[in-house]
């Protein structure tokens, strides 16, 4: 056995994906880290040791434009690029190649940190060091560190320091949380095996083990619903432990699982009632996949209400989309359904104060232990959620190392700095523009070859159109930049009718469902056509937003549904019976906006319209105003056809300006739900709207354009590049980017450009 000492400036237990983002983000800004996980690959539950889908905001599709950026952005779409089949084995691999990508982590596999040396008082208390076993190897390691990060889930190394965490419901009363139960208690969500079958191509028996579950003494057949197409998280529901200790009693629940997992799999091929003679077991999981233990205290503790009412915290730093997404606590063996969940009506946000301890002043934490309520948890928990949080918490981490701040000090004193840094990284925040000093893009003047003006959607040879019967209620949700004086739309009648088209706001920036209504006109509608019918509404707003224009239901008519795609615009159906619900397991409860209008059935396909006037939604400058995700607009320049040649953003200053580093930020259509497992698998692997080809030029002092990158094949979307010598930037009066080819898309988009001396 070997002891020994590794000193760093942050130290990040825990490797599934909220310490995988909170080491890269420490890294990529200078930081010396170590990353220490107690399993032999990275992941977390999302690896191929456990396998479960990674989630997150757009909660399979039902919010709008709501899919992560940041570095876990840059690992959903390298996944769909190098995994298109959803393999768990390709996945553990793209996890594993954005850690080694980094040179300042040092990663520590195989290595259960199981002791913390911490000092002060109970209110004040300093983590000093955490010790760890690396095992296979008789190494105990030592790990110094000015901040640490607890990313372990369980929440054992913050626990270990003295940190304060709660366990189980809070009582109602405690924060007003209309879902929590009258009396506090330690009821938990369960932890979960799943398993993979498929077909051999030939008779295959199946004799069950001496501990498989006999089905029929249990309330699963009579409550679930067995089937066998169905493979990994399809059996999410395989759930059990929440009246015991997670933690403590991890071997009896593993066990427990396991054995419910042999007797599914022995009735589903011995009952006689499936036709399941070819199909076989190929793989089941050995680890529980566990949902919830210790949640810390922090300075803030997110609620129900918080996620609910989408409360707007200043000092917010990732955002959320799941539901408050509850289970009952016998789990499978409940004779309730599997899971109660709400949506609010669009993302909800996570502030840094529910990211750091309320006592130990240099520990901060991300993952399924935040500060937050069992209810809030309950939408915070998810995996692609708590990899926001690591990329919040890891960037919190160094910035505290760089300015020499606590993380109480930084929200405190410094939150404008997090967001800048966030911002600059293209992490998952929504709404906030902040004004970053260093950024020279918005002191120029933008311009450009040529961009979108004409909103609307029309049927051509190349895009065909069939009718869509107003059977129900269908909208379209559009920006409106400056006005929305009318808005055509492409009717058929089988006899002469009138069209009910009402105008509703969206509440939120952040929102794509109708919540208040503005207006109301009634228009009337010709029999035969397809034809033109004209609704005036004078729609002329203080600033620039998103609306929902709702056509409703006449079955006598139909609009005409066009497969090509409307940039910042979505087409909506309003939700009728029968219609199957996000997951076919789950009863949906009434009065959920998102969920009783959904855009997901009709993905890159739109309602045949024409608004009137242009729009300025896509101009030059909107890739310059700070804003790098759709709210309350698309906030990007789209160009005019590409066909017509090469398009060109143009940032011209008045003064020469020193220029070293250039930040592009294109369009992966943040509406495109992508998973890692390939659940409502989409069919590109990269997406169409992102510049494929493009160059970065800068003017000289005789008027000459020069090229100073090139890029071609180009899958990301946040790009780089230095154009200058750290000590000797380029200096410019003008800067511009040349977009040659896309993906696919027709129109080359930009959704930011920051240009930075260093």
């Amino acid at each position: 056995m070997r002891d020994e000492q590794a000193a760093y400036e942050i130290a990040v237990i825990g490797g599934g994906l909220a310490g995988v983002c909170a080491a890269v983000a420490a890294a990529r800004l200078g930081r010396r880290v170590a990353l220490v996980h107690n399993r032999p690959v990275l992941g977390g539950n999302s690896s191929s040791e456990v396998r479960v889908w990674v989630c997150g905001a757009t909660a399979h599709g039902v919010h709008r434009w709501a899919r992560e950026t940041g570095i876990m952005g840059e690992l959903y779409t390298e996944n769909q690029y190098r995994n298109p089949e959803g393999n768990p084995y390709y996945w553990d691999q793209v996890v594993l190649d954005a850690v080694r990508a980094e040179p300042l982590i040092d990663l520590y596999l195989n290595t259960d940190v199981r002791e913390v040396e911490a000092d002060g008082p109970a209110d004040d208390r300093t983590v000093r060091s955490v010790t760890g076993w690396m095992m296979g190897s008789e190494r105990r390691i030592t790990f110094t560190a000015g901040t640490f990060l607890d990313c372990t889930g369980d929440g054992l190394v913050g626990h270990l320091a003295g940190a304060r965490s709660r366990i189980g419901r809070e009582a109602a009363d405690e924060f007003g949380e209309p879902w929590a139960p009258e009396e506090a208690d330690g009821a938990l969500l369960g932890s979960t095996i799943l398993f993979y079958t498929k077909d051999a191509g030939r008779p295959v028996k199946f004799v069950p083990p001496s501990y498989a579950k006999d089905l029929t003494t249990t309330p699963i057949l009579r409550n679930r619903v067995l089937r066998t197409g169905d493979n990994g998280c399809d059996y999410w529901w395989v759930e059990w432990g929440g009246e015991l200790d997670t933690v403590h009693d991890n071997e009896r629940i593993r066990d427990e699982l396991q054995s419910v997992v042999m007797g599914i799999w022995d009735h589903i091929k011995n009952s006689g009632e499936f036709d399941a003679d070819h199909l076989t077991l190929e793989w089941v999981g050995s680890l529980p996949g566990k949902r919830e233990y210790r949640r810390f205290i922090g300075d803030h503790v997110l609620t129900q209400r918080d996620i609910l009412e989408q409360t707007q915290f200043p000092d917010r730093v990732a955002f959320g989309g799941w539901s408050v997404d509850l289970h009952p606590v016998a789990g499978m063996y409940a004779d309730e359904p599997g899971a109660r969940q709400r949506y609010a009506d669009g993302i909800f946000h996570i502030p840094l104060r529910s990211l750091y301890s309320v006592n130990v002043n240099n520990l901060l934490f991300a993952g399924r232990n935040i500060s937050a309520t069992h209810i809030a948890f309950g939408a915070t928990r998810v995996m692609a959620t708590c990899a926001t949080l690591g990329e919040a918490a890891g960037t919190a981490a160094a910035l505290c190392v760089s300015e020499k701040l606590t993380p109480r000090e930084l929200a405190a004193d410094r939150a404008d700095l997090v967001s800048a840094t966030l911002l600059r990284q293209d992490a998952s925040v929504v709404g906030l523009a902040v004004p970053d000093p260093g950024d020279l893009a918005p002191k120029a003047r933008a311009s450009a070859s040529s961009h979108l003006t004409a909103l609307g959607a029309q049927a051509g040879p190349a895009t065909g159109a069939e009718p869509c019967p107003l059977t129900r209620d269908l909208g379209l949700l559009l920006p409106v930049d400056p006005a929305l004086d009318t808005l055509d739309l492409l009717v058929r009648a089988d006899a002469e009718t009138e069209l009910t088209v009402e105008l509703w706001a969206t509440g939120l920036p952040e929102n794509g469902v109708p919540v208040s209504l503005t207006t109301t006109r009634t228009v009337a509608v010709p029999a035969g056509g397809p034809g033109w019918v004209t609704v005036p509404f004078g729609h002329r707003p203080g600033a620039p937003e998103n609306v929902v224009v709702v056509v409703r239901e006449n079955p006598a008519a139909a609009l005409y549904l066009t497969d090509s795609r409307t940039d910042g615009v979505l087409a909506l159906r309003r939700r009728a019976h029968g219609d199957a619900a996000v997951d076919h397991d789950i009863p949906e409860e009434e009065g959920q906006l998102v969920l009783e209008w959904s855009a997901r059935e009709l993905r890159r396909r739109s309602f045949c319209f024409r608004a009137s006037p242009d729009t300025g939604a896509f101009a030059p400058a909107k890739a310059v105003d700070g804003y790098q995700r759709p709210y309350g607009g698309p906030h990007m320049w789209v160009s005019g056809p590409l066909a017509d040649g090469p398009a060109h953003l143009r940032l011209d200053w008045d003064e020469p300006c020193p220029i070293g580093v250039v930040h592009l930020v294109f369009d992966d259509d943040v509406d495109e739900y992508l998973n890692n497992l390939h659940r409502h698998r989409t069919p590109f692997e990269v997406m169409p709207e992102l510049v494929k080809d493009y160059r970065v030029q800068i003017l000289d002092a005789e008027g000459e354009w020069h090229t100073v990158v090139t890029e071609l094949g180009n899958r990301r979307r946040h790009r780089v590049h230095r154009v200058g010598d750290a000590d000797a930037p380029v200096r410019t009066t003008a800067l511009r980017i040349l977009a040659d080819a896309t993906h696919g898309a027709d129109r080359a988009h930009v959704i930011a450009v920051r240009v930075y001396r260093d």
